[in-house]
C-alpha cells in the first residue's frame, strides 16, 4: 500500500484518538511523518476535505449524536465539540446539518452524519484476496419480524462499491442518525419484487415497525417486509485492514453450505442481509430460509 495513504490514515486515526484536544497541522504533520505542507496536500487529495474541514464534520457529528441522546444539554454539546460558545456552535451546526441543536435535541430527524472512511480501506478492495485458509463460521437460526424498510436505491449496483460510486457513501451518514428496529443500518441484496425497474439489486436502509410516522429523507423509498426465518453467519473478530478478506471468508462459507442438514431450504423470497462489517463482531451476513415441506 502507498505510504502517502498511510500517512493520511495515520492523521486520520491521531484526529480520533485526539478528539477532545487541539489539533493542530504540526500535529497531524508529525503523525504523517511528512512536513506540514505536503501533510496537508496529502491529506485533501485523499479525503477530499481539508483537515480542518474533517475535523469540524467529525465533531459535529459527535455532538449531533449526543444530542440524539437526549441526556446532554446544547452548551455541555458545544464545549465537547471544542466550541468556545454557544452561539459559534449553532452557527457551524445549522451549516452542516440545516437545523439548529436544539430543534434536533428536541426532534431527532434524519441528518446526514459524517462518516471518517480510513484512506487505507480505500486501497484494499484492488489487492487480491486469498480465502482459501478458511477460519470457522458461527451460524445460528434467527426471526425477523415483520416490518418497514426505508432504502434508497441505486441505479445498477450489485454490490458496495458499486453502489457507492451511484449515490455516495453519504448514504450511511444519514442512516446513522435514524433509529433502527435492529439497532443499526442494514445493506441489502434485493429479490426481483422489491426492485423497481431500472434501480439496484443492492440497497442500503434502515429497518423499523411497520406503524413508523417519522420522516422519510428525501429520495428514499419504503419496502414492507414479512415475518421471515435467516440463517446469520458470522465470522471471526478480524484488524480492520482484513475486511475484505473477512467478508469473503464469510460470503465463501454461506455459498459452500446446504441449509437442508437442519430441515431448511433457501428463501430467495426475502433480502438478503449485510450489517456493518466491524473488526471486534467479525463480518456478519444473513440470508433467509425456509422449512422443508414433508
Amino acid at each position: 500500500m502507498k505510504e502517502q495513504i498511510l500517512a493520511v490514515q495515520r492523521m486520520q486515526d491521531y484526529i480520533e484518538k485526539n478528539n477532545a484536544e487541539e489539533i493542530s497541522l504540526s500535529d497531524l504533520a508529525r503523525a504523517s511523518l511528512f512536513s506540514p505542507w505536503h501533510s496537508y496536500r496529502l491529506f485533501r487529495a485523499a479525503l477530499g476535505l481539508t483537515p480542518t474541514e474533517y475535523i469540524r464534520k467529525y465533531r459535529l457529528t459527535q455532538a449531533a449524536k449526543q444530542l440524539q441522546s437526549g441526556n446532554v444539554k446544547v452548551i455541555d454539546a458545544a464545549f465537547d465539540a471544542g466550541f468556545s460558545n454557544v452561539d459559534t456552535f449553532t452557527r457551524a451546526f445549522y451549516r452542516e446539518f440545516g437545523l439548529n441543536p436544539s430543534d434536533y435535541m428536541k426532534s431527532p430527524v434524519p441528518i446526514r452524519f459524517f462518516i471518517p472512511y480510513g484512506a487505507k480501506y480505500r486501497e484494499l478492495r484492488k489487492e487480491n484476496i486469498d480465502v482459501s485458509n478458511i477460519q470457522p463460521i458461527f451460524i445460528q437460526v434467527v426471526k425477523k419480524p415483520e416490518r418497514l424498510c426505508i432504502i434508497k436505491r441505486g441505479k445498477r449496483a450489485e454490490d458496495y462499491f458499486p453502489y457507492c460510486e451511484e449515490v455516495s457513501c453519504d448514504v450511511w451518514g444519514i442512516l446513522m442518525s435514524m433509529k433502527s428496529l435492529c439497532g443499526e443500518p442494514v445493506s441489502m441484496w434485493l429479490p426481483e419484487k422489491y426492485k423497481k425497474p431500472e434501480t439496484s439489486t443492492y440497497v442500503q436502509g434502515v429497518e423499523v415497525e411497520t406503524g413508523y410516522m417519522g420522516m422519510i429523507p428525501e429520495g428514499f423509498d419504503t419496502i414492507h417486509l414479512l415475518e421471515a426465518e435467516y440463517l446469520m453467519f458470522q465470522g471471526q473478530p478480524f484488524r480492520e485492514e482484513d475486511y475484505c478478506e473477512a467478508i469473503r471468508t464469510v460470503q465463501a462459507a454461506m455459498d459452500s453450505y446446504n441449509p437442508s442438514v437442519i430441515g431448511y431450504q433457501w428463501d430467495d423470497e426475502n433480502p438478503r442481509i449485510q450489517l456493518e462489517p466491524r473488526g471486534e463482531r467479525g463480518y456478519i451476513e444473513l440470508r433467509a430460509i425456509k422449512r422443508i415441506k414433508k
